[in-house]
Protein backbone atom coordinates (compact mmCIF):
# COMPACT_ATOMS: atom_id res chain seq x y z
CA UNK A 1 0.00 0.00 0.00
CA UNK A 2 1.35 3.95 -1.17
CA UNK A 3 2.12 5.98 1.67
CA UNK A 4 0.73 9.51 1.62
CA UNK A 5 1.44 10.68 5.05
CA UNK A 6 0.25 14.22 4.36
CA UNK A 7 -3.32 13.80 2.52
CA UNK A 8 -3.75 16.61 -0.02
CA UNK A 9 -6.05 19.44 1.47
CA UNK A 10 -8.48 20.15 -1.54
CA UNK A 11 -10.29 17.09 -4.09
CA UNK A 12 -8.01 18.54 -6.66
CA UNK A 13 -4.73 18.01 -4.88
CA UNK A 14 -6.11 14.84 -3.99
CA UNK A 15 -7.22 13.90 -7.87
CA UNK A 16 -3.85 14.72 -8.89
CA UNK A 17 -1.81 12.81 -6.05
CA UNK A 18 -1.36 9.39 -8.13
CA UNK A 19 -1.87 8.17 -11.85
CA UNK A 20 -4.66 5.53 -10.32
CA UNK A 21 -6.96 8.20 -9.21
CA UNK A 22 -7.70 10.93 -12.91
CA UNK A 23 -7.28 7.47 -15.19
CA UNK A 24 -9.18 4.90 -13.42
CA UNK A 25 -11.98 7.86 -12.99
CA UNK A 26 -11.88 8.93 -16.80
CA UNK A 27 -11.20 5.33 -18.17
CA UNK A 28 -14.23 4.08 -16.47
CA UNK A 29 -16.45 7.47 -17.83
CA UNK A 30 -15.04 6.62 -21.09
CA UNK A 31 -16.10 3.44 -21.03
CA UNK A 32 -19.40 4.63 -20.66
CA UNK A 33 -19.19 7.28 -23.37
CA UNK A 34 -17.84 5.15 -26.06
CA UNK A 35 -20.30 2.10 -25.82
CA UNK A 36 -23.22 4.34 -25.34
CA UNK A 37 -22.00 5.93 -28.54
CA UNK A 38 -21.69 2.60 -30.47
CA UNK A 39 -24.64 1.39 -29.35
CA UNK A 40 -26.83 4.44 -30.37
CA UNK A 41 -24.83 4.13 -33.90
CA UNK A 42 -26.23 0.61 -33.34
CA UNK A 43 -29.96 1.20 -32.98
CA UNK A 44 -30.17 4.37 -35.26
CA UNK A 45 -28.51 2.20 -38.17
CA UNK A 46 -30.68 -0.91 -37.27
CA UNK A 47 -33.55 1.97 -37.99
CA UNK A 48 -32.26 3.52 -40.72
CA UNK A 49 -29.12 2.23 -42.59
CA UNK A 50 -27.71 5.70 -44.20
CA UNK A 51 -27.42 7.23 -40.69
CA UNK A 52 -23.70 8.16 -39.51
CA UNK A 53 -21.91 10.19 -37.23
CA UNK A 54 -20.23 12.99 -39.30
CA UNK A 55 -17.48 14.29 -36.89
CA UNK A 56 -15.96 10.75 -37.17
CA UNK A 57 -13.42 10.09 -40.25
CA UNK A 58 -13.91 6.55 -39.67
CA UNK A 59 -16.39 3.70 -39.96
CA UNK A 60 -18.12 3.66 -36.42
CA UNK A 61 -16.80 0.06 -35.84
CA UNK A 62 -13.51 0.96 -36.40
CA UNK A 63 -13.61 4.45 -34.33
CA UNK A 64 -15.27 2.06 -31.27
CA UNK A 65 -12.18 -0.50 -31.67
CA UNK A 66 -9.61 2.22 -31.75
CA UNK A 67 -11.17 3.85 -28.95
CA UNK A 68 -11.33 1.11 -26.61
CA UNK A 69 -8.15 -0.09 -27.20
CA UNK A 70 -5.99 2.82 -27.37
CA UNK A 71 -8.43 5.12 -25.40
CA UNK A 72 -9.60 3.20 -22.83
CA UNK A 73 -7.65 0.46 -21.85
CA UNK A 74 -4.45 2.09 -22.51
CA UNK A 75 -5.65 5.34 -19.71
CA UNK A 76 -6.09 1.95 -17.24
CA UNK A 77 -2.67 1.08 -18.27
CA UNK A 78 -1.15 4.37 -17.06
CA UNK A 79 -3.09 4.17 -14.05
CA UNK A 80 -1.79 1.11 -13.70
CA UNK A 81 1.97 1.98 -14.10
CA UNK A 82 1.93 5.20 -12.55
CA UNK A 83 0.79 3.81 -9.19
CA UNK A 84 2.88 0.51 -9.36
CA UNK A 85 6.10 1.77 -10.59
CA UNK A 86 6.93 4.40 -7.55
CA UNK A 87 6.07 1.03 -5.59
CA UNK A 88 8.72 -0.92 -7.01
CA UNK A 89 11.30 1.53 -7.59
CA UNK A 90 10.67 3.39 -3.72
CA UNK A 91 10.37 6.56 -6.64
CA UNK A 92 7.95 9.76 -6.01
CA UNK A 93 4.74 9.04 -7.74
CA UNK A 94 4.48 11.62 -10.85
CA UNK A 95 1.77 13.93 -9.25
CA UNK A 96 0.58 17.61 -9.79
CA UNK A 97 0.92 19.80 -12.88
CA UNK A 98 2.95 17.11 -14.90
CA UNK A 99 -0.18 14.88 -14.38
CA UNK A 100 -2.33 17.02 -15.37
CA UNK A 101 -0.34 17.17 -18.08
CA UNK A 102 0.03 14.25 -19.39
CA UNK A 103 -4.19 13.41 -18.62
CA UNK A 104 -4.39 16.42 -20.70
CA UNK A 105 -2.68 14.82 -23.60
CA UNK A 106 -5.32 11.62 -22.97
CA UNK A 107 -8.18 13.63 -23.09
CA UNK A 108 -7.19 15.50 -26.02
CA UNK A 109 -6.63 12.43 -28.16
CA UNK A 110 -10.30 11.20 -27.40
CA UNK A 111 -11.54 14.51 -28.26
CA UNK A 112 -9.46 14.63 -31.23
CA UNK A 113 -10.62 11.34 -32.44
CA UNK A 114 -13.99 12.27 -32.30
CA UNK A 115 -14.03 15.61 -34.42
CA UNK A 116 -11.50 13.98 -36.31
CA UNK A 117 -13.76 14.32 -39.75
CA UNK A 118 -13.54 17.91 -39.44
CA UNK A 119 -9.69 18.84 -38.75
CA UNK A 120 -6.39 17.59 -39.99
CA UNK A 121 -5.79 13.54 -39.33
CA UNK A 122 -1.96 14.71 -38.61
CA UNK A 123 -3.07 16.67 -35.97
CA UNK A 124 -5.38 13.66 -34.61
CA UNK A 125 -2.68 11.34 -34.79
CA UNK A 126 -0.03 14.07 -33.37
CA UNK A 127 -1.96 14.53 -30.28
CA UNK A 128 -3.10 10.79 -29.80
CA UNK A 129 0.48 9.57 -30.78
CA UNK A 130 1.98 12.17 -27.81
CA UNK A 131 0.09 10.16 -25.28
CA UNK A 132 2.26 6.84 -25.13
CA UNK A 133 5.67 8.61 -25.61
CA UNK A 134 5.23 10.71 -22.85
CA UNK A 135 3.64 7.93 -20.20
CA UNK A 136 6.69 6.33 -21.78
CA UNK A 137 9.47 8.51 -20.53
CA UNK A 138 7.76 8.80 -17.38
CA UNK A 139 7.75 5.33 -16.47
CA UNK A 140 11.72 4.67 -17.42
CA UNK A 141 12.78 7.74 -15.57
CA UNK A 142 11.73 5.92 -12.19
CA UNK A 143 13.02 2.45 -13.83
CA UNK A 144 15.89 3.59 -13.92
CA UNK A 145 16.82 4.71 -10.44
CA UNK A 146 16.08 1.52 -9.50
CA UNK A 147 16.95 -1.14 -12.01
CA UNK A 148 15.00 -4.59 -11.91
CA UNK A 149 15.46 -7.22 -14.88
CA UNK A 150 12.19 -8.46 -13.88
CA UNK A 151 10.60 -4.91 -14.92
CA UNK A 152 12.68 -4.58 -18.00
CA UNK A 153 9.78 -5.85 -20.28
CA UNK A 154 7.42 -2.79 -19.49
CA UNK A 155 8.74 -0.39 -21.54
CA UNK A 156 9.08 -2.20 -25.07
CA UNK A 157 5.32 -3.00 -24.17
CA UNK A 158 4.06 0.18 -23.79
CA UNK A 159 6.73 1.19 -26.76
CA UNK A 160 4.99 -1.79 -29.14
CA UNK A 161 1.33 0.08 -28.24
CA UNK A 162 3.09 3.31 -29.65
CA UNK A 163 3.74 1.38 -32.52
CA UNK A 164 0.32 -0.47 -32.87
CA UNK A 165 -1.45 2.62 -32.52
CA UNK A 166 1.06 3.96 -35.26
CA UNK A 167 0.14 1.94 -37.74
CA UNK A 168 -3.49 2.04 -37.03
CA UNK A 169 -3.09 5.85 -38.16
CA UNK A 170 -0.67 4.86 -41.46
CA UNK A 171 -3.89 2.54 -42.46
CA UNK A 172 -5.99 5.50 -42.01
CA UNK A 173 -4.02 8.16 -44.14
CA UNK A 174 -3.59 5.22 -46.70
CA UNK A 175 0.38 5.09 -46.47
CA UNK A 176 -0.18 1.41 -45.40
CA UNK A 177 -2.73 -0.69 -46.68
CA UNK A 178 -4.13 -2.85 -44.12
CA UNK A 179 -2.22 -0.95 -41.20
CA UNK A 180 -5.56 -0.19 -39.13
CA UNK A 181 -6.10 -4.04 -38.36
CA UNK A 182 -2.81 -4.69 -38.04
CA UNK A 183 -2.30 -2.10 -35.37
CA UNK A 184 -5.66 -2.73 -33.62
CA UNK A 185 -4.24 -6.33 -33.61
CA UNK A 186 -0.83 -5.33 -32.16
CA UNK A 187 -2.27 -3.65 -30.08
CA UNK A 188 -4.64 -6.45 -28.58
CA UNK A 189 -2.18 -8.90 -28.32
CA UNK A 190 0.41 -6.81 -26.98
CA UNK A 191 -2.06 -5.87 -23.77
CA UNK A 192 -3.11 -9.31 -23.53
CA UNK A 193 0.61 -10.22 -22.61
CA UNK A 194 0.24 -7.59 -20.39
CA UNK A 195 -1.65 -9.45 -18.82
CA UNK A 196 -0.30 -12.45 -19.26
CA UNK A 197 2.86 -10.91 -16.94
CA UNK A 198 1.31 -8.77 -14.72
CA UNK A 199 -1.75 -11.67 -13.85
CA UNK A 200 1.01 -14.01 -13.42
CA UNK A 201 2.38 -11.47 -10.55
CA UNK A 202 -0.96 -10.61 -8.96
CA UNK A 203 -3.25 -13.36 -9.28
CA UNK A 204 -1.16 -15.52 -7.17
CA UNK A 205 0.26 -12.83 -4.86
CA UNK A 206 -3.08 -12.10 -4.11
CA UNK A 207 -4.73 -15.40 -3.58
CA UNK A 208 -1.86 -16.80 -1.56
CA UNK A 209 -2.43 -13.88 0.50
CA UNK A 210 -5.96 -14.59 1.23
CA UNK A 211 -5.67 -18.29 1.70
CA UNK A 212 -3.06 -18.06 4.30
CA UNK A 213 -5.30 -15.40 6.28
CA UNK A 214 -8.13 -18.10 5.84
CA UNK A 215 -5.81 -20.92 7.15
CA UNK A 216 -5.59 -23.14 3.77
CA UNK A 217 -3.69 -25.68 3.77
CA UNK A 218 -2.40 -25.34 0.48
CA UNK A 219 -1.39 -21.58 -1.39
CA UNK A 220 -0.84 -20.84 -5.71
CA UNK A 221 1.65 -22.28 -7.28
CA UNK A 222 3.75 -21.38 -9.84
CA UNK A 223 5.92 -23.67 -11.97
CA UNK A 224 9.05 -21.74 -13.78
CA UNK A 225 8.50 -23.98 -17.08
CA UNK A 226 4.55 -23.03 -17.47
CA UNK A 227 5.38 -19.56 -16.77
CA UNK A 228 8.16 -19.29 -19.03
CA UNK A 229 6.05 -21.01 -22.17
CA UNK A 230 3.03 -18.85 -21.46
CA UNK A 231 5.31 -15.79 -21.98
CA UNK A 232 6.66 -17.15 -25.05
CA UNK A 233 3.84 -18.58 -26.38
CA UNK A 234 1.59 -15.38 -25.91
CA UNK A 235 4.82 -13.26 -27.38
CA UNK A 236 4.96 -15.55 -30.37
CA UNK A 237 1.20 -14.71 -31.23
CA UNK A 238 1.84 -11.38 -31.76
CA UNK A 239 4.19 -12.20 -34.26
CA UNK A 240 2.08 -15.03 -36.07
CA UNK A 241 -0.67 -12.87 -35.80
CA UNK A 242 0.70 -9.84 -37.26
CA UNK A 243 2.22 -11.64 -39.91
CA UNK A 244 0.35 -14.61 -40.83
CA UNK A 245 -3.28 -13.65 -39.75
CA UNK A 246 -5.85 -16.50 -40.15
CA UNK A 247 -2.54 -19.12 -40.33
CA UNK A 248 -2.91 -22.81 -39.31
CA UNK A 249 0.30 -21.77 -36.89
CA UNK A 250 -1.69 -18.48 -35.35
CA UNK A 251 -4.26 -20.68 -34.62
CA UNK A 252 -2.05 -23.39 -33.40
CA UNK A 253 -0.10 -20.93 -31.70
CA UNK A 254 -3.50 -19.78 -29.72
CA UNK A 255 -4.67 -23.44 -28.94
CA UNK A 256 -1.45 -24.17 -27.15
CA UNK A 257 -1.18 -20.35 -25.08
CA UNK A 258 -4.99 -21.32 -23.83
CA UNK A 259 -3.95 -24.63 -22.61
CA UNK A 260 -0.56 -23.42 -20.89
CA UNK A 261 -2.92 -20.35 -19.21
CA UNK A 262 -5.23 -23.00 -18.28
CA UNK A 263 -2.24 -25.17 -16.29
CA UNK A 264 -1.46 -21.75 -14.90
CA UNK A 265 -4.98 -20.78 -14.13
CA UNK A 266 -5.19 -24.46 -12.12
CA UNK A 267 -1.93 -23.84 -10.23
CA UNK A 268 -3.87 -20.65 -8.85
CA UNK A 269 -6.02 -22.53 -6.96
CA UNK A 270 -8.97 -20.12 -7.32
CA UNK A 271 -11.85 -22.39 -6.59
CA UNK A 272 -10.73 -21.73 -3.19
CA UNK A 273 -11.92 -17.73 -3.10
CA UNK A 274 -15.40 -18.21 -4.21
CA UNK A 275 -16.36 -16.31 -0.38
CA UNK A 276 -14.49 -13.44 -1.65
CA UNK A 277 -14.87 -11.49 -4.70
CA UNK A 278 -12.10 -9.33 -4.90
CA UNK A 279 -10.28 -11.95 -5.60
CA UNK A 280 -12.42 -14.31 -7.84
CA UNK A 281 -12.69 -11.48 -10.03
CA UNK A 282 -8.92 -12.09 -11.10
CA UNK A 283 -9.55 -15.57 -11.80
CA UNK A 284 -12.59 -14.97 -13.76
CA UNK A 285 -10.66 -12.40 -15.77
CA UNK A 286 -7.58 -15.14 -16.29
CA UNK A 287 -10.46 -17.57 -17.48
CA UNK A 288 -11.77 -15.19 -19.87
CA UNK A 289 -8.20 -14.98 -21.59
CA UNK A 290 -7.84 -18.77 -22.10
CA UNK A 291 -11.84 -18.77 -23.31
CA UNK A 292 -10.55 -15.75 -25.86
CA UNK A 293 -7.42 -17.92 -26.97
CA UNK A 294 -9.43 -20.87 -27.24
CA UNK A 295 -11.85 -19.86 -28.89
CA UNK A 296 -9.50 -17.76 -31.57
CA UNK A 297 -7.53 -21.34 -32.25
CA UNK A 298 -10.75 -22.72 -33.67
CA UNK A 299 -12.12 -19.88 -35.14
CA UNK A 300 -8.88 -19.97 -37.11
CA UNK A 301 -8.37 -23.36 -37.59
CA UNK A 302 -11.98 -24.35 -38.05
CA UNK A 303 -13.84 -22.01 -39.15
CA UNK A 304 -16.96 -22.49 -37.70
CA UNK A 305 -16.79 -19.48 -35.47
CA UNK A 306 -15.89 -15.79 -36.72
CA UNK A 307 -12.97 -14.55 -35.70
CA UNK A 308 -14.52 -10.93 -34.37
CA UNK A 309 -17.19 -13.33 -32.07
CA UNK A 310 -13.82 -14.61 -30.26
CA UNK A 311 -12.14 -11.80 -30.48
CA UNK A 312 -14.73 -10.03 -28.08
CA UNK A 313 -14.14 -12.91 -25.87
CA UNK A 314 -10.50 -11.60 -25.17
CA UNK A 315 -11.67 -7.69 -25.37
CA UNK A 316 -15.26 -7.50 -23.67
CA UNK A 317 -14.51 -10.70 -21.29
CA UNK A 318 -10.60 -10.79 -20.59
CA UNK A 319 -9.57 -7.33 -20.70
CA UNK A 320 -12.77 -5.81 -20.00
CA UNK A 321 -12.55 -7.95 -16.64
CA UNK A 322 -9.15 -7.82 -15.56
CA UNK A 323 -9.05 -3.66 -16.00
CA UNK A 324 -11.90 -4.02 -13.53
CA UNK A 325 -10.30 -6.43 -11.45
CA UNK A 326 -7.24 -4.10 -11.35
CA UNK A 327 -8.64 -0.71 -10.68
CA UNK A 328 -11.26 -1.43 -8.11
CA UNK A 329 -8.45 -3.46 -5.85
CA UNK A 330 -5.49 -0.78 -6.42
CA UNK A 331 -8.30 2.13 -6.28
CA UNK A 332 -9.52 0.95 -2.97
CA UNK A 333 -6.06 -0.32 -1.61
CA UNK A 334 -4.18 2.92 -2.73
CA UNK A 335 -7.20 5.05 -1.07
CA UNK A 336 -6.90 4.06 2.38
CA UNK A 337 -10.18 1.88 1.95
CA UNK A 338 -10.75 -1.49 3.29
CA UNK A 339 -10.37 -3.76 0.08
CA UNK A 340 -13.35 -5.94 -0.33
CA UNK A 341 -15.62 -5.97 -3.06
CA UNK A 342 -19.33 -3.95 -2.07
CA UNK A 343 -22.53 -5.31 -3.23
CA UNK A 344 -22.54 -2.68 -6.33
CA UNK A 345 -18.82 -3.66 -7.41
CA UNK A 346 -19.83 -7.69 -7.48
CA UNK A 347 -22.91 -6.59 -9.90
CA UNK A 348 -20.38 -4.87 -12.17
CA UNK A 349 -18.28 -7.67 -12.01
CA UNK A 350 -21.32 -9.78 -13.20
CA UNK A 351 -22.17 -7.58 -15.74
CA UNK A 352 -19.12 -7.17 -17.37
CA UNK A 353 -18.84 -11.12 -17.74
CA UNK A 354 -22.76 -11.07 -18.61
CA UNK A 355 -22.13 -8.84 -21.65
CA UNK A 356 -18.75 -10.39 -22.74
CA UNK A 357 -21.41 -13.72 -22.97
CA UNK A 358 -24.02 -12.42 -24.66
CA UNK A 359 -21.79 -10.59 -27.19
CA UNK A 360 -19.75 -13.91 -27.88
CA UNK A 361 -22.96 -16.57 -27.98
CA UNK A 362 -25.68 -14.03 -29.33
CA UNK A 363 -24.13 -13.69 -32.51
CA UNK A 364 -24.12 -17.42 -32.57
CA UNK A 365 -27.04 -18.58 -30.79
CA UNK A 366 -28.99 -16.20 -32.21
CA UNK A 367 -27.79 -14.45 -35.47
CA UNK A 368 -31.27 -13.22 -36.85
CA UNK A 369 -30.87 -10.73 -33.04
CA UNK A 370 -28.13 -9.19 -34.21
CA UNK A 371 -28.68 -5.81 -33.11
CA UNK A 372 -31.03 -6.49 -29.80
CA UNK A 373 -27.94 -9.00 -28.58
CA UNK A 374 -25.38 -6.09 -29.46
CA UNK A 375 -27.53 -3.92 -27.60
CA UNK A 376 -28.15 -5.75 -24.31
CA UNK A 377 -24.19 -7.18 -24.11
CA UNK A 378 -22.73 -3.62 -24.51
CA UNK A 379 -25.71 -1.76 -22.36
CA UNK A 380 -24.90 -4.36 -19.60
CA UNK A 381 -21.46 -3.92 -19.84
CA UNK A 382 -21.54 -0.12 -20.24
CA UNK A 383 -23.81 -0.04 -17.01
CA UNK A 384 -21.44 -1.84 -15.52
CA UNK A 385 -19.04 0.79 -15.71
CA UNK A 386 -21.49 3.66 -14.51
CA UNK A 387 -21.92 1.74 -11.26
CA UNK A 388 -17.93 1.81 -10.65
CA UNK A 389 -17.82 5.50 -11.77
CA UNK A 390 -20.58 6.36 -8.70
CA UNK A 391 -19.44 3.89 -6.99
CA UNK A 392 -15.62 4.99 -7.30
CA UNK A 393 -15.92 8.76 -7.63
CA UNK A 394 -15.97 10.10 -4.14
CA UNK A 395 -12.76 7.92 -3.48
CA UNK A 396 -10.94 8.59 -6.44
CA UNK A 397 -11.64 12.19 -5.39
CA UNK A 398 -11.09 12.61 -2.41
CA UNK A 399 -8.09 12.79 0.16
CA UNK A 400 -6.89 9.31 1.31
CA UNK A 401 -8.12 7.88 4.38
CA UNK A 402 -5.40 7.34 7.19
Amino acid sequence: MLNESRPPQTRVEAFLSYGFRPFFLFSMLFAVFAMALWLGWIALHWMDGELDFTTIDLPMFLWHAHEMVFGYTLAVIAGFFLTAVPGWTSTKPVSGKLLAALVMVWLGGRAVNFVSAVIPLWLTAGIDLAFTPFLLLLVMKALRQTPSKRNAIFPPILALLFVANGLTYLGRAGILDGGMKAGLTLGVNTILLLITLIGGRVVPAFTGNYLRNKGAGALPDSRLPIEMATVFFMALLIGFDLWQPGSLWTGAIAIIAALLHGLRLLGWRGWETLENPIVWILHLSYLWLIAGLALKGIAVLTGVLNEVTALHALTTGAIGSMTVAVMTRAGLGHSGREIRASTAMVAAYLMISAGALIRVAGPVFLASYYNPVMIVSGALWAGAFLILAVVFWPILTRPRKR
